[in-house]
């Protein structure tokens, strides 16, 4: 899957998935790095096909209202270790996978991953 990272949660997701197969970007990398505006994000998502991983609620706004980006994973796991996110995304991974082919908007908590839309 293609992911595109957030700046509220840190480049070594990014890192991280990258290095179990997945294709992922994170806000560093792109002209703007963390000054990049949730409207470019959005259209990189959708340019690109990427899925927004992200702690911004404002996104399923954007989702919900215009389609961008095209799908969206809401992390609602506050403020945890990245070892421990990492753990919960590795768990988490293949019901995402299997989930995003249905659904536009997914939530991840620390225990659930729940189906917004």
């Amino acid at each position: 899957m293609n992911w595109l990272v957030d700046a509220q949660l840190p480049k070594r997701l990014a890192v991280w998935l990258c290095s179990i197969g997945e294709d992922a970007l994170h806000t560093l990398d792109l002209p703007e790095k963390n000054s990049t505006p949730d409207s470019t994000i959005a259209e990189v998502a959708t340019i690109q096909g990427r899925i927004v991983i992200s702690k911004d609620s404002d996104f399923i706004h954007s989702c919900l209202l215009h389609g961008k980006p095209p799908q969206l994973l809401v992390v609602t796991t506050g403020n945890i270790h990245n070892d421990e996110l990492f753990t919960i995304f590795g768990k988490a991974l293949p019901r995402l996978r299997e989930l995003f082919q249905y659904h536009t908007i997914l939530e991840l908590s620390s225990t659930n991953i729940i189906i917004r839309l």
